[in-house]
């Protein structure tokens, strides 16, 4: 690259308010974020209305997902050859139009394709939005801009469920999808107006070869990876031939993919960039805060209905007030502690303080847990969060040539997504487990011989007799009560166990993040240290 042209590409500005792009481009990203969980509690709903089971209707949450994960690291390829503003153009419109086919659906058939074509279209809307904010802010605001990027990516996972339910309940499952059109609309109207594309995305636009045989690979490889995190569990993983047929392909796709693309003069997806030692430890942060955050918003509301008996509305609003504290308390770490403090230092704390709030989430995971203390555990979690998804964006980006902001964009994106997925699955497998296995410690520990058993059976005993009971018919009760306590019991300590590793493992994103180089803006707003 000249002189000349790198100083073009340092001096472009976009023609209109980059704030009015930044709301534009972020809304269409929230949409997107949004509809990847507000499906979820409308699963029950769609089955019955369309005749199908609840595992076969699970496919349109599977589908969305795999075509989501495939076209990920496929954005920065494609905003090159359509354009970028043209590729987030025909997103927008696509993703609406199959979001309005979609609720317009007779047939799970109809729902899953719609789903799978909403899902690839969608999956172009997050790297292009990040890449257009790189772009249109110089580096110095970068954090601010973030900011708003955050309200998307975090608080439209929390808000899915919540908003998903409601919707259900006061309409109709098939506004879940309808909710999409008249916010695409808007998105499209408003980005024919505001976006253009920078310099370097003109001279690239049109000029990317088609590598046929990356796309394939990157397609088997990350298409059956998603499968495989989203029907593991309910699957029973290395159980099923299927599961096991889809981990097999997902590593040869991975592996020949990698192997491919490391050898290509014009690469579809570049890997040249994990060179960058602040832009893979800002991916491998991202991918375990997703993996973190995602997974404990699974556990909590699962918990609450399963063990708690809650609805879905009050599960989801366990949630609430954890984004709301996360939003208020961004501007702080903003405006305050970014210009002053070391941003590997930030995201340290903020690791810290989510694996403290999850820790602490776990030793007070009871049966007999109050509403107010799980919205008070939640709000503990989030606040870290605060600390993490503006500083890792920074710094990830903080060394990274302008003309690789489209395909690193790609790349991020599709950790955080693919991170996300993991925790689902994974804490879902892992509170499966060690709930079966505290359920084999617990009835271990039932021993005729031992005392207080035997003292609090003859307590059971004694008040299904008060309760109208026989002495025959109170023994088999006994024993489903036995059976219940156990099985709540069991359950209880499985989600305990789950928030504690969970908790442990943020641990790593501390070190993780002390190993980030250390580099600063020309403003000296430090992004990896002093």
């Amino acid at each position: 690259m000249s002189a000349a042209v790198a100083i073009e590409e340092q001096a472009w500005r976009p023609a209109h308010n980059p704030w009015a792009i930044a709301m534009i481009v972020t809304l269409a990203a929230f949409m997107e974020v949004l509809d990847s969980t507000i499906v979820n509690v409308s699963l029950p709903h769609i089955s019955g209305s369309l005749s199908v089971g609840t595992d076969e209707s699970t496919w349109t949450l599977t589908s969305y997902l795999v075509a989501n994960g495939i076209v990920l690291p496929l954005s920065g390829w494609l905003s090159a050859t359509f354009g970028r503003k043209r590729f987030f153009l025909i997103c927008v419109s696509a993703f609406t139009l199959f979001s309005l086919l979609c609720g317009l659906a007779t047939s799970l058939p109809e729902l899953i394709v719609f789903r799978l074509l909403q899902g690839f279209f969608g999956g172009g809307l997050q790297p292009t939005q990040q890449s257009i904010l790189l772009d249109s802010f110089p580096k110095e605001k970068r954090a601010a801009v973030f900011a708003v990027t955050a309200i998307a990516i975090v608080i439209a996972p929390v808000l899915g469920p919540t908003l998903g339910g409601y919707i259900t309940d006061h309409a109709t499952w098939r506004w879940v999808f309808f909710l999409n059109v008249p916010v695409g609309i808007f998105v499209w109207f408003g980005s024919v107006a505001l976006l253009e594309d920078p310099p370097a995305a003109k001279r690239r636009s049109g000029a990317a070869p088609v590598d046929g045989i990356g796309i394939a690979l990157i397609a088997l490889g990350l298409g059956c990876l998603q499968v495989v995190l989203d029907k593991g569990t309910t699957e029973d993983w290395l159980e099923s031939p299927f599961i096991r047929a889809m981990i097999f392909l997902s590593v040869a796709g991975v592996a020949g993919a990698i192997a491919w693309l490391m050898t290509r003069r014009y690469p579809i997806v570049d890997l040249h960039l994990y060179r960058d030692r602040n832009f893979a430890l800002g991916n491998l942060l991202i991918f375990t805060m997703a993996g973190v955050l995602y997974g404990s918003a699974v556990m909590l509301p699962q918990f609450a209905q399963l063990r708690l008996g809650y609805t879905s509305t009050w599960a989801g609003l366990i949630l609430s007030p954890g984004a709301i504290a996360t939003m208020a308390m961004l501007p702080l770490v903003v405006r305050g502690l970014l210009p002053r403090v070391q941003t590997r230092i930030l995201i340290a704390i903020g690791f810290a303080l989510l694996g403290a709030g999850l820790i602490a989430t776990g030793y007070n995971t009871t049966l007999d847990v109050d509403f107010r203390t799980l919205v008070l555990m939640r709000t503990l979690q989030t606040v870290g969060l605060a600390f993490l998804f503006v500083p890792i964006s920074i710094v990830t980006f903080s060394t990274l040539p302008a003309q690789d902001n489209a395909a690193g964009a790609a790349l991020y994106a599709m950790a955080r997504n693919i991170g996300g997925s993991a925790g689902i699955s994974l804490v879902t497998a892992y509170v499966a487990s060690r709930s079966q296995a505290q359920w084999e410690n617990l009835v271990g520990h039932l021993n005729v011989l031992d005392g207080g058993f035997n003292d609090e059976v003859g307590r059971l005993t004694r008040t299904l007799v008060d309760h109208g009971a026989t002495a025959a018919t109170a023994t088999t009760q006994l024993n489903g009560v036995i059976y219940q306590s156990l099985l709540a019991q069991s359950s209880v300590l499985g989600y305990r166990d789950a928030f504690f590793w969970s908790g442990v493992l943020c641990l790593a994103g501390v070190l993780c993040a002390l190993l980030l180089k250390r580099t600063a803006t020309p403003t000296g707003i430090p992004v990896g240290g002093h």
